[in-house]
């Protein structure tokens, strides 16, 4: 079926072709090609040469009106007449070009390099006289392209039912992914090949606090192989997601083809447009190896700069948290009893019976308190210090938390004093259990409680469904609320951790108080049943592409029968994989998860979590293969000091670090952190061996990593 397709395809190309538009990167290796065929839009990519993408279609569907009549109904055959998929004749083309260095507030590498060469076509549909402009971006690592609606008579206002944006592959292949859902990431990945996934889809989908799954479509980033002698890896993602809906991607499985599919909120609608305006990036990532894809910066490089005046307040933080204790089931958030019927303006929480066991206390805070300042830490996140807990979850109660009036038994101005009299912020927390209206409600007077003590960062929540009732976690509305909050938390000088929240897609580079997010099944579920020994090998493909992550690692307890006897929960890694996260996962925002009790028994191997960097002058893939291993080495910002770091799947390896990367003729102090011989992810974790060895950049070190292990290593010039 699919050679008949590329047959038509060719011959379609050979008579249209003399009207094909053609756009080369600044390398000339990659080659995309723009035509109208029979007034619609397509377009084509190649690398080297090869076909990475057959035509794909273009365009837009819209409904006929913006009357919001449709509510709640499927789109009706007339509105087809007022799409912007066809019809159209070009009337203007511009080409451009930008060879640019830019620094970011905090990033991987000290410099990022924003090269392309860019092609933008106006086309006029003749029916109607609207103009849209398609406009593709062509870099050394791939294509970026969106739609723009420049202001005009008749195309004002609109609303989206669907975007025609189509992936179109030659061929089958190896995919990484996870169900799409307008509002959870926090699924396990998949490995099949694309003609697999409508076959696989519906056992890959779990439950979820909150979640809307799309039959048979998957979540961007998806990451592709097209597997045999001459591999080639692809992403499929999108960049500067801005006053529009999250997209997702429909599989067409037996012709190997994706196709756009946006978030909708309950009317149907995807998207309310005024113009002038533009959509998202879509983009796709090409290399024959795997590191190139992971360290591309494509979607960051298709922000827009900053316009904050003022960042020095952004900066990177180590911080540890009342967190994991209450993930385990060790404490809680809430002061009263469960389920208890609370009404913050009504309820005397003094007079509430105490749960006996609420984790966020003045004497537990003062203990990790005294921990983190020892160490060198410089931040301490408490979750459960405000009121409203007992009765949060599940309820659709928009009045749920006030973020400003603490628990009786967490003093915030004592707690304040002591922390910073120990050179220790606290990081705030903001839980909203969804109801984005009730935290737009209190956000000036809940950052105002945040600027009198001193806080600079907070961890915002949106566990649960989204009020206002009908959005979704990645609905327009919703993507507003988030940097709407981020442009608040600008004003008091605040940087943002957001959990449950929609995935990252560049726009730190515009945001760069948007410290981290969440946004994917991240080190909770360690302890809620496991993430698989292949996740961590995934993510950087995928999650990160779009920036960082708050991953929460640093778990040395790995096995939760040491609290509960009998629980058969564990995180399902080494401890020395633990370390090595520090290094392959990107976070500014760093955490070392674990309860002191447990850091204080292998004060050797934490040494590495106190040592590591949390941002970056340089950074090196060494070696890397989705959903097998990843390999990497970072330099610490403004040090000569380097650290490496490298994790595998359920598989052991055996590896070589090659230190080429260092400065030449110079010695460097090495301390290595690898899995003991007898360590095993399930049988012996928390097995590993600590040892230093003198390195130039001639050295090539060999290690072995068991399943799911890891090893880090810490390098300092010597002296």
């Amino acid at each position: 079926m699919k050679k008949i397709k590329i047959g038509v395809a060719l011959l379609s190309m050979m008579f249209a072709g003399v009207n094909a538009q053609t756009l080369k990167s600044p390398d000339g290796k990659f080659e995309m090609n723009f035509q109208l065929k029979g007034g619609v839009p397509f377009y084509n990519l190649k690398y080297e040469g090869k076909t990475v993408l057959e035509d794909s279609k273009l365009g837009l569907r819209l409904f006929k009106d913006t009357s919001i009549k449709f509510a709640s109904e499927i789109a009706k055959p007339e509105d087809a007449k007022n799409d912007l998929n066809n019809g159209f004749t070009k009337t203007d083309e511009k080409r451009d070009s930008k060879n640019e260095t830019w620094q970011p507030v905090l990033g991987e590498k000290k410099n990022y390099i924003n090269h392309y060469n860019e092609f933008a076509v106006t086309l006029n549909q003749t029916s109607t006289d609207r103009n849209i402009i398609i406009k593709f971006r062509l870099f050394n690592d791939g294509l970026g392209f969106r739609y723009e609606f420049p202001q005009q008579k008749n195309l004002n206002y609109f609303v989206i039912r669907e975007e025609d944006s189509e992936f179109d592959f030659p061929s089958d292949m190896k995919a990484w992914w996870m169900v799409a859902d307008y509002d959870s990431q926090e699924y396990q990945y998949q490995e099949t090949k694309v003609s697999e996934i409508p076959t696989k889809w519906a056992k890959a989908a779990d439950a979820n606090a909150s979640q809307t799954l799309i039959k048979n479509a998957v979540q961007s980033p998806l990451m592709l192989k097209v597997e045999g002698k001459t591999p080639l890896y692809i992403n499929v993602a999108e960049a500067a997601v801005l006053d529009y809906p999250a997209s997702h991607l429909e599989v067409d499985a037996a012709n190997f083809k994706l196709k756009t599919h946006l978030t909708a909120d309950r009317q149907g609608a995807k998207g309310y447009m005024q113009t002038s305006a533009t959509t998202p990036w879509r983009t796709v990532i090409v290399s024959p190896k795997a590191e190139v894809v992971m360290d591309s910066k494509m979607l960051f490089n298709l922000n827009e700069p900053t316009k904050y005046t003022d960042t020095s307040y952004i900066h990177p933080t180590k911080y540890m948290g009342v967190w994991w204790e209450m993930i385990i089931g060790k404490s809680q958030w809430a002061y009263g009893q469960p389920e208890s019927n609370v009404h913050l303006d009504k309820t005397d929480f003094t007079k509430l019976t105490p749960n006996g066991n609420h984790g966020a206390n003045n004497t537990k805070v003062k203990e990790y308190i005294d921990f983190a300042a020892e160490n060198g830490f410089e931040a301490l996140l408490i979750e459960g210090w405000n009121i409203g807990w007992e009765d949060w979850f599940g309820r659709s109660k928009e009045y749920v938390f006030d973020f400003q009036t603490p628990y009786p038994d967490f003093d915030i101005k004592m707690l304040n004093d002591y922390a910073h009299a120990k050179g220790i912020k606290l990081i705030m927390h903001h839980e909203t259990s969804g109801s984005a209206t009730n935290y737009e409600r209190f956000a000036d007077k809940a950052f105002q409680l945040m600027n009198k003590y001193g806080y600079d960062a907070v961890k915002t929540g949106y566990v649960g469904d989204v009020i206002p009732r009908g959005e979704h976690h990645y609905s327009q509305w919703m993507i507003n609320h988030y940097y709407r909050i981020v442009e608040k938390a600008n004003e008091y000088k605040v940087m943002v951790n957001s959990h449950e929240s929609v995935r990252p897609t560049g726009e730190s580079r515009t945001y760069p108080n948007y410290i981290s997010a969440e946004a994917a099944r991240g080190g909770e579920y360690d302890a809620f049943g496991g993430n698989n020994p292949d996740h961590h090998t995934i993510l950087p493909f995928t999650r990160w592409m779009g920036g960082s992550m708050d991953y929460t690692p640093g778990i040395f307890q790995t096995k939760l029968d040491y609290y509960f006897p009998g629980d058969k929960r564990y995180v399902k890694t080494t401890l020395a994989k633990q370390l090595a996260l520090y290094v392959t996962m990107y976070m500014p925002l760093q955490m070392a998860a674990d309860l002191p009790e447990n850091y204080k028994k292998h004060m050797d191997a934490f040494q590495f979590i106190k040592d590591v960097a949390a941002d970056w002058d340089d950074t090196k893939i060494l070696s890397a293969e989705p959903g097998e291993f990843v390999h990497t080495a970072r330099k610490a910002k403004g040090t000569d000091n380097w650290f490496v770091g490298g994790i595998t799947d359920e598989k052991a390896m055996d590896y070589t670090v090659d230190f080429s990367f260092l400065d030449k003729g110079k010695k460097y102090e090495a301390t290595i952190y690898q899995d003991g011989k007898d360590a095993d992810y399930i049988d012996n974790p928390q097995s590993y061996h600590i040892y230093k060895k003198t390195i130039t950049s001639k050295t090539k070190l060999p290690v072995h990593l068991v399943r799911s292990g890891g090893y880090a290593i810490s390098i300092k010039p010597v002296k």
